[in-house]
């Protein structure tokens, strides 16, 4: 196996600490050739000293013979004291460089330099705390406002889920999970994997072995859209439950609910069944690499599946069943096509009441009358009777 290199670099958002004294850190999701994904933390002034450095062993590439030839991208000095403030405004600038950094020619983005700082380290598996001190406070950068990260306005509090079994991870960048558990939830990937942390862990977990702690159901989880939202099949999928459907690549499907658990009910012609949204693509969206390579894992397990699941709620979920959503869309599409039928009705007779009115007054054509027959055309065909009227 070659070299290990960086695919992607994401920036989450960033950490107040508070030990041993107030700082800040950024924590960034690190995507390598492996798959494997990993989030890391970096001081401001570590990146840029990381940054002089690189400067320095590409002098051509940094501009610093001839500013034409400047590929390396800028990144401003610290400032004598970073605040909350100066740390928040910077993210955006601090995304694009990542962004630009991993596109660099390969000589740049995959040298040892690059590779070995944003490498996990001790501290970002463990980082130092003291009990005695409050816990530090997670700024996250919603996805919405990646490009105006003033939006943020103050901590976001992690949700708390807990484990309903014990779940053993099947890679490296999955998190094992015992049931009770507590974990923190820092991402929820519409894949159904969830990248949580559990004190000094951190990981991907399936979204089926969680339960949220005020009640057994998801606040979060959306309404079904009887309508649908156009999806292509990206990847093949066999049935392995009765309530699932089985495609092949290239299908055309219509999403009608999107659950947290990365199973999306789907509607293929009338038929209605469960299916990986990690394997559907939108339609009209542009597929990229790092989608391809996501469809490569498998799909994460489904809660009906999970053996001795135990919750801490009396009520168990609520659940809509496939005769439901058979029965519901079965009736959106007979709405749909009496729709139609009433517009193309009511269409026709926009176009009849639009009618010229000089049309409407016109009298209808009288049917031509045929010219008389001649003299001998009467006598060579017609009746005794009427030969003796013409004679």
């Amino acid at each position: 196996m070659g070299d290990a290199f960086i695919r992607h670099i994401e920036l989450l958002g960033y950490e107040k600490r508070f030990f041993p004294s107030q700082h800040y850190v950024y924590m960034f999701l690190v995507k390598w050739n492996d798959l494997s994904e990993k989030v890391i933390y970096r001081r401001f002034t570590e990146i840029y000293e990381f940054h002089k450095a690189l400067k320095e062993m590409f002098p051509i590439e940094s501009g610093d013979i001839n500013m034409e030839n400047r590929i390396i991208p800028h990144l401003p000095a610290p400032k004598w004291f970073d605040g909350q403030r100066s740390t928040q405004n910077r993210q955006g600038t601090l995304a694009e460089y990542c962004y630009t950094l991993v596109n660099l020619p390969p000589k740049i983005s995959r040298c040892l330099h690059v590779v070995n700082f944003f490498k996990v380290r001790h501290d970002d598996m463990n980082p130092v705390t003291d009990s005695q001190i409050k816990k530090p406070e997670v700024f996250l950068l919603p996805k919405d406002a990646k490009k105006n990260p003033s939006d943020i306005t103050g901590p976001i509090v992690l949700q708390t889920y807990r484990a309903i079994a014990d779940y053993e991870k099947s890679s490296t960048s999955e998190m094992a999970l015992k049931d009770g558990d507590m974990v923190d939830v820092v991402e929820k990937s519409e894949s159904g994997w969830w990248f949580c942390q559990l004190k000094n862990k951190r990981g991907w977990v399936p979204a089926a072995y969680l339960e949220p702690m005020d009640g057994p159901d998801e606040s979060e989880e959306q309404e079904p859209n009887y309508e649908g939202e156009q999806y292509i099949v990206q990847k093949s999928y066999t049935a392995m439950e009765e309530d699932e459907l089985t495609l092949k690549e290239g299908d055309t499907v219509e999403v009608i609910h999107k659950l947290l658990d990365g199973w999306w009910v789907i509607r293929k012609d009338e038929t209605t069944g469960y299916y990986p949204s990690m394997y559907l693509q939108k339609a009209g969206e542009v597929n990229t690499s790092v989608k391809s390579e996501l469809r490569n894992r498998s799909a994460p397990p489904r809660r009906s599946t999970i053996r001795n699941a135990k919750s801490i709620h009396k009520q168990s979920r609520k659940q809509i069943s496939q005769e439901t959503y058979r029965r519901n869309s079965r009736k959106y599409i007979q709405s749909r096509k009496k729709m139609k039928e009433n517009y193309q009705k009511v269409a026709n007779v926009i176009i009849e009441k639009n009618e010229p009115e000089e049309n409407k007054n016109k009298p209808k054509a009288q049917p031509a009358v045929p010219p008389r027959p001649s003299k001998d055309l009467i006598l060579n065909r017609c009746t005794e009777s009427t030969r003796r009227k013409i004679l």
